[in-house]
């Protein structure tokens, strides 16, 4: 991506790195986030991780973990959330925006000084403050175009463990949303992870992970997020398909931010699409579940397979419009 010293970084940024460790921790594992139903008819998110230890953290929340591990069935979708429209906005091109020379046959762009392991912390810091800038630049605008007003998300940089308002947080849950508090949560750890244990290097897939979770504060602020729980509570059976569409309804966002923002600031350059369609497909359900179980069971789906993931975030590049990633009404997904 496009990055200089005369790019604005975000202010709406909390670091907690020099806190450390809570106390708060619970080795989950899984790096990537999911909604667990809190309080009040919202979510928080958390990362993915065997129903075992989910199980056992549900309980001490108070909560039934058989609402998500029985997810059979098809969803009684009821009134579901709608996107809303954006007359007057930008229309959608037979030519996609990232339709570069040479871009869609090249492969990921090999680890670099600027991606490895060993990147300067601070840089990583400075990286993810100018990536949620952009998400801002976009969102004001699309709220604008729809006649909104986008209330920026903060984002909290923490190193091992720390609070939410939906519950404790930690590194080996990966960056998460919690619309309690509508605060974004990043061990820049988890950027390493990425690169090392899901193989998906290069600067666009980090930024494709913030972009995600800012979707779902998307998603919070246009209601979707209430919507679904009254969804989930209504019908705990189908919980985890109504979440799997959620999810990638956020990943559509991540893609139609990317879209507007390369339209607006020339940020993608060659082989940065193929790194965020790499860490989406890293990073599906059935991927994770082969790689820690060395098995897959659909039912306990809560983000969507490698090949949903991958479609939903490329029907956000394509399009750049947020009426394209109405997931709830898709026949298929």
């Amino acid at each position: 991506m496009r990055y200089d010293e005369s790019d604005r970084e975000s202010k709406n940024v909390e670091d907690r790195r020099s806190q450390g460790g809570g106390g708060f921790g619970f080795p989950m594992g899984g790096g990537r986030s999911i909604q667990i139903p809190m309080g009040g008819g919202r979510a928080g998110g958390f990362s993915f991780t065997t129903l075992l230890i989910i199980g056992a953290i549900m309980l001490m929340l108070g909560i039934n973990p058989l609402d998500f591990i029985f997810g059979g069935g098809n969803p009684n979708m009821g009134q579901v959330p709608q996107m809303p429209r954006m007359d007057g906005g930008p229309r959608p091109s037979q030519r996609s925006p990232f339709d570069l020379p040479g871009q869609r046959t090249q492969a990921p762009a090999p680890a670099t000084e600027a991606s490895a392991p060993n990147r300067n912390r601070d840089e990583l810091a400075t990286f993810t403050k100018r990536v949620l800038a952009d998400t801002e630049d976009v969102w004001n605008r699309v709220f604008q175009q729809i006649g909104r007003r986008y209330q920026e998300p903060t984002l909290v940089m923490f190193s091992g463990s720390t609070r939410s308002a939906c519950g404790p947080g930690a590194s080996s849950m990966g960056p998460f949303y919690c619309p309690l508090d509508q605060k974004v949560y990043v061990d820049l750890t988890f950027y390493e992870e990425l690169q090392r244990r899901f193989r998906a290097p290069g600067d666009f897939a980090q930024a494709y992970v913030i972009a995600h979770e800012v979707g779902h504060h998307v998603q919070t602020l246009l209601g979707i997020t209430e919507k679904v729980q009254e969804m989930k509570a209504s019908n705990p059976r189908a919980a985890n398909q109504i979440q799997v569409r959620m999810e990638l309804q956020a990943d559509c966002l991540a893609g139609v931010w990317a879209a507007l923002n390369h339209q607006m600031k020339n940020r993608l350059q060659p082989g940065d699409v193929e790194e965020g369609l790499n860490a989406a497909n890293a990073i599906g359900d059935d991927m994770i579940q082969k790689r820690t179980q060395g098995y897959v069971v659909p039912d306990a789906f809560t983000h969507g397979t490698a090949a949903q993931r991958v479609r939903w975030f490329r029907q956000g590049l394509d399009s750049g419009r947020i009426q394209t990633c109405d997931t709830f009404n898709a026949q298929t997904l």
